[in-house]
C-alpha cells in the first residue's frame, strides 16, 4: 500500500518549517517569499498531496472534479454569484459536467494565488476560470500544472490554457448596424472600462453604426453610477439609443431612465449584451446579443479532456453571437 504524503515530509524535503508549507497550502502567501511559495506549490502538486478532509470526501465520491473559479471583482459588490451572466454560465457548466459524470466545485476569489491552494487541495481534473486576465493565467501556469479553460481571455496566454471566447466585436457590430438601420442618428455605448472584451464590443458597435456613435465610461459601483447618471442626464438625453456592454448595465440604465420619466423605447432605445434571463424579466423586455453558454461549457470541458489525454487543443476558440430583438428598442 502506497504511503501517504505528509505535510511534514514536504517541509523536510524543502528545508522549510511545516508552518511555512501550511501557509502556502491555505493561500496565506504573504507569510512567505514568492520564491518559497512557488517551490511549495510545485512540491505539493508533484507529490499529489491532499489534506485529510479532501481525502475523505474523494474516497466517498470517486467522481472526477472540475474546478470553476470566478473572479470576485469589486464591481459585483460581494454578489458575484448573483450576477445574471455568471449564474447562466454556472448553470450551463453544471449541466454539462453532470452529463459527463463529473463533479463541479465552485470557488470565488479576489486573489489569483488562492486558486493554487484550491487546485492542490482537490487534485482537480482541470479548471474553468471566469473573469481573470491574460497576465493572471500566465502567472497561474507557473504554479499549477493542471489544464485550464478560460472564459473571455484577452492578452497574454500560456501553455496548456485554452481561451473559450465569444465574438465580442461582431456582437457589438450587430447592435450598431441594427440601430443604424432603425434610423437612429446619435447612439451611445456604456461601459465601466475600455479594455479587453468591452473594448471589442465598443469597436464593433462603432463599426456597425458609423459616425454618431459615442462612448461613455461609467462607474462600477451602483451608488456612484446612479449619481453619475443623474449628473449626465442631459447628455444622455441627446442620444436616441444606448448600447450597454452587459445586460446588467442595460437593465440598470432602463430603470434609471424610467425613474426620471424617460420613456424606453419611445424616447431612448436600450440594448444589452449576453442575453441572460434578465432580458425577459424586465419591462420592456431587453434587446440583447446572445451567446450560447451551453456551447461554451462544452468547448471548455472538451479542451480540459483533450489536454488530459495529450491531444492537441486550440489555444483560442471563438464562438458566434446573435442579436435578439425585443421590446426595449424600436425604429425612429
Amino acid at each position: 500500500m502506497e504511503e501517504k504524503v505528509r505535510l511534514s515530509d514536504i517541509a523536510s524535503e524543502l528545508g522549510l518549517s511545516t508552518a511555512a508549507v501550511s501557509y502556502v497550502l491555505h493561500g496565506k502567501t504573504g507569510m512567505v517569499s514568492e520564491r518559497t511559495a512557488v517551490r511549495v506549490r510545485r512540491a505539493l502538486e508533484e507529490r499529489g498531496y491532499l489534506p485529510r478532509a479532501a481525502e475523505v470526501l474523494l474516497a466517498e465520491n470517486p467522481a472526477k472534479i472540475v474546478g470553476v473559479v470566478i473572479n470576485a471583482h469589486e464591481k459585483y459588490e460581494t454578489h458575484v454569484l448573483e450576477d445574471a451572466f455568471i449564474a447562466s454560465a454556472l448553470n450551463a457548466l453544471s449541466a454539462e459536467t453532470a452529463a459527463r459524470g463529473l463533479q463541479m466545485m465552485v470557488r470565488t476569489v479576489n486573489d489569483i494565488d488562492k486558486i493554487v491552494s484550491f487546485a492542490s487541495m482537490w487534485n482537480l481534473e482541470g479548471l474553468v476560470l471566469i473573469g481573470f486576465c491574460g497576465a493572471d493565467y500566465k502567472r497561474l501556469r507557473e504554479s499549477v500544472r493542471i489544464p485550464f479553460a478560460v472564459y473571455d481571455a484577452c492578452g497574454v496566454m500560456a501553455e496548456r490554457v485554452c481561451a473559450v471566447n465569444i465574438d465580442d466585436r461582431h456582437g457589438g457590430f450587430q447592435v450598431g448596424e441594427y440601430f443604424r438601420l432603425c434610423g437612429h442618428q446619435r447612439v451611445l455605448c456604456l461601459s465601466d472600462n475600455d479594455v479587453d472584451m468591452d473594448l471589442e464590443r465598443w469597436k464593433g458597435f462603432r463599426e456597425g453604426f458609423g459616425s454618431g456613435a459615442e462612448f461613455m465610461m461609467i462607474p462600477m459601483l451602483k451608488t456612484e453610477r446612479m449619481a453619475f447618471y443623474r449628473e449626465k442626464l442631459q447628455d444622455i438625453r441627446r442620444f436616441t439609443a444606448v448600447f450597454a456592454v452587459s445586460d446588467y448595465y442595460a437593465v440598470d440604465i432602463i430603470h434609471f431612465l424610467q425613474g426620471v420619466g424617460v420613456d424606453v423605447p419611445g424616447e431612448i432605445s436600450v440594448a444589452g449584451f449576453d442575453d441572460t434571463p434578465l432580458c425577459e424579466m424586465v419591462y420592456p423586455t431587453l434587446t440583447s446579443v446572445r451567446q450560447d453558454n451551453t456551447e461554451r461549457a462544452r468547448a471548455a470541458l472538451d479542451a480540459i479532456r483533450k489536454f488530459r489525454a495529450g491531444e492537441s487543443v486550440e489555444s483560442v476558440i471563438t464562438l458566434s453571437t446573435a442579436l435578439v430583438v425585443r421590446g426595449s428598442t424600436k425604429a425612429r
